[in-house]
């Protein structure tokens, strides 16, 4: 947006056939002073200056205004103005296409939610993602899989987690005190299946044959013959561990973050 300002004022003064010499009489401001402005060369003066220029050039009032302060605001901030303004023009491209469904079916428009500046700036600055609530209505895990391995994205209601990019995240309620006191019971657990379940991770953990699930510490383990094993660790020592063979684990989905409502 830096030197939009200086253009808006050039090109309107241009169309009223005004010189810089008349502009700077009617304003009471030097024209060499005009001319840095309209180039770009001097910093957006100050804000009563800005409204007389608006005022001699017969503009809709704010429209310099909005433009100056654009300018005075920091790179970084007009740089994800400008993701967001290039992300809204795109959604309006589409609604006018009515290419909703093949945008949707491509990728690009969860590209232009979560990523809105995806196609125009090396850095992307993300949404707040929406994470499904997978265990929001029954009372316990569910039992329910896709045949990917993760939960559906389908849910009675979402938490929103910020800094998270996976979109397969899920989230489930803690139950119970196995894993107290570093997870309380109500707790909010987002999970991610991008994220690598190493050592002493904290996972949701998908059993079989049953399709079970439980929320445990694991750790890797082999036993006298060189079979691996997968320890699933409660933190509260009131329980005991559950070993199981590698192949009685069908999936573990590391945890991310945790909610937690106060008071």
């Amino acid at each position: 947006m830096s030197g939009k300002l200086g253009t808006r004022i050039r090109e309107r003064r241009q169309e009223l056939g005004m010189s810089l010499a008349r502009l700077g009489d009617a304003v009471d401001c030097a024209r060499s002073y005009l001319s840095l402005i309209e180039t770009a060369k001097k910093p957006p003066p100050n804000e009563d200056l800005v409204i007389a220029i608006e005022q001699a050039l017969m503009l809709p009032p704010g429209e310099l205004v909005e433009l100056a302060r654009l300018e005075r605001t920091p790179g970084s901030i007009r740089q994800r103005l400008e993701s967001f303004e290039s992300r809204d023009r795109r959604l309006q491209d589409l609604l006018k296409a009515g290419d909703l469904d093949q945008a949707l079916r491509d990728g690009t428009l969860r590209s232009l939610i979560e990523h809105p500046d995806a196609e125009t700036s090396p850095e992307r600055v993300a949404l707040p993602l929406e994470v499904p609530l997978i265990n929001s209505v029954a009372a316990g895990y569910p039992s329910e899989f896709t045949d990917l391995g993760y939960p559906a994205r389908i849910a009675d209601e979402y938490v929103r987690c910020p800094d998270l990019a996976d979109p397969d995240a899920f989230a489930a309620r803690v139950v119970g005190d196995s894993m107290s006191p570093r997870y309380l019971e109500g707790d909010i657990v987002i999970f991610s299946p991008a994220r690598d379940a190493s050592e002493g991770k904290d996972c949701f953990c998908r059993l079989e044959p049953d399709h079970a699930s439980t929320f445990k510490r694991v750790f890797f383990e082999r036993n006298q013959v060189g079979e691996e094993l997968i320890r699933l660790q409660p933190i509260n020592t009131s329980y005991p561990p559950k070993v199981l063979p590698r192949e009685g684990v069908a999936g573990l989905y590391p945890a991310v973050s945790v909610m937690r409502m106060v008071g």
